[in-house]
């Protein structure tokens, strides 16, 4: 259901201003009691006691004393808006006064200080992370930003956003590379690849598509999430990406994956799902459904998904079982009914699209028999594109290719920090405090204690649990 932007309020709320009593994901159910008391918990709690002074706690009935007898509690949330302060580092010098006194060389001891994120600016780790969670996690362009900034009596151009999240990209590169490393020593990987509009890209017009290509880990090891801009859709981008990597690759139908070498290509079910699903929808109003062909292509598809269902906590070795026992015999007829239907159907109608691609696909499509841990689709890759796709929406393209990349780095940290039930903005802070600190910042053992699964980082960078 779309709202009426400025008419949204009258729209949703509720009569009287009461709490609904549900809450709607895609049905109504009850809102399970004493889960808003637990989300309240994971936050700071300040107390405001009201009680009598001593000459009130008299009965006005017999004039004795009166006593505690229990008390009335209510909760509110209240809202702190963002803030801004200086924080002014002043490090003292020392020197000996004997030395001075006596014409000796006199020692010079400065007292230590932490090194700045970004020497000769303002920004602090804080504010670096403050501008890098308001536009890649909750979508605002840095000219709304400024916007904010001077509704907090700063003045900070977009151009100075701008040159903080390219300088904090730069420290967080390094950390994007090992995550790399440890993505390609995985030997179950998803792919998928997005537009992205780079207007100053050399040699290509202002209005021509740039792709950003995903790559993350499936079931099994931490989750990582990458992305990787490139101007092209060439195949040869993800074959250099995964140079090394060895084991199953889930993707989509696009036939540039099959230039990635030493990999078995996983297809995805939900493509051939929707394909017929498509068809089914453009069949006429009023006609019966229930007997087309596009009908009996969409149940294959939903038997299999229905079987991953009932799989979901199942070991890898019970679900490959339950694949090979009820899997491959519905795989079995649902290829004979492809290659009897692919002669009665016109190849350019959607149903006649949707039985190709499921053959062109089919040895991609029936991988997942091989191992327990591979999955029946790509969502997991969709899943994980989607945030840069809302982003896209709302700040629409890229100034340059130098920027494309810094967003790459900058999303590739945050989403993974996001699946490793990570607080994007604290973790960030946390990583612009400690990063300029490192005597070597291409240290793999340094770098490893800062990824977003290792166990070494502060309980302040967790996400509360909804």
């Amino acid at each position: 259901m779309a709202f009426d932007l400025f008419n949204e309020a009258e729209v949703l709320a509720t009569p009287e201003g009461e709490e609904p009593p549900t809450e709607k994901i895609t049905y109504e159910r009850r809102k399970p009691t004493g889960k808003r008391e637990t989300r309240l918990d994971q936050l700071p709690i300040e107390t405001v006691t009201y009680e009598l002074g001593e000459d009130e706690r008299v009965c006005s009935c017999c004039g004795g004393t009166l006593h505690e007898m229990s008390t009335e509690t209510r909760n509110e949330i209240e809202i702190i808006p963002a803030q801004a302060k200086v924080v002014r580092h002043v490090r003292k010098v020392y020197a000996c006064r004997r030395c001075e006194r006596e014409e000796i060389r006199t020692p010079i001891v400065t007292a230590p200080m932490p090194k700045p994120v970004y020497p000769g600016s303002l920004a602090s780790p804080s504010s670096m992370a403050y501008v890098m969670t308001q536009k890649y996690v909750d979508s605002q362009p840095l000219y709304r930003q400024e916007q904010q900034f001077a509704r907090l009596g700063l003045s900070i151009s977009r151009q100075t956003l701008a040159n903080w999240m390219m300088y904090g990209a730069k420290w967080l590169s390094p950390l994007v590379d090992r995550m790399r490393e440890h993505l390609l020593k995985q030997d179950i990987l998803h792919a998928d690849e997005t537009t992205l509009q780079v207007l100053r890209e050399p040699g290509k017009p202002a209005e021509s598509q740039s792709y950003l290509w995903l790559y993350r880990t499936g079931r099994t090891g931490p989750p990582i999430v990458l992305y990787d801009y490139k101007p092209t859709r060439n195949g040869a981008h993800p074959r250099e990406f995964l140079s090394g990597f060895k084991g199953y690759l889930h993707v989509d139908g696009y036939s540039g994956y099959h230039k990635v070498q030493g990999v078995t290509l996983v297809g995805c079910w939900a493509h051939a799902r929707r394909k017929f699903d498509e068809a089914l929808k453009a069949l006429p109003a009023g006609q019966s459904k229930t007997e087309t062909a596009a009908h009996q292509g969409l149940a294959f598809c939903n038997e299999l998904f229905a079987i991953e269902r009932e799989l979901k906590d199942a070991s890898p070795e019970e679900r490959q079982a339950v694949r090979m026992e009820r899997s491959k015999p519905i795989l079995e007829a649902y290829l004979a009914w492809l290659q009897k239907q692919r002669s009665r159907t016109l190849p350019k109608s959607l149903l006649g699209q949707a039985i190709a691609y499921s053959l062109n696909q089919w040895d991609k499509l029936t991988a997942f028999l091989k191992d327990g841990r591979l999955e029946l689709d790509n969502n997991r890759s969709e899943r994980s594109i989607k945030p840069f796709v809302i982003g896209r929406k709302n700040w629409l393209f890229a100034n340059t290719p130098r920027g494309a990349k810094a967003s790459a780095t900058i999303y590739s940290v945050i989403e993974t920090a996001n699946e490793n039930g990570l607080n994007p903005f604290q973790y960030l802070k946390y990583l612009f405090e400690q990063l300029p600190q490192l005597e070597n910042p291409k240290d793999p053992e340094a770098l490893d204690r800062l990824l977003p699964w290792s166990s070494s980082l502060p309980l302040t960078c967790r996400a509360p649990q909804s």
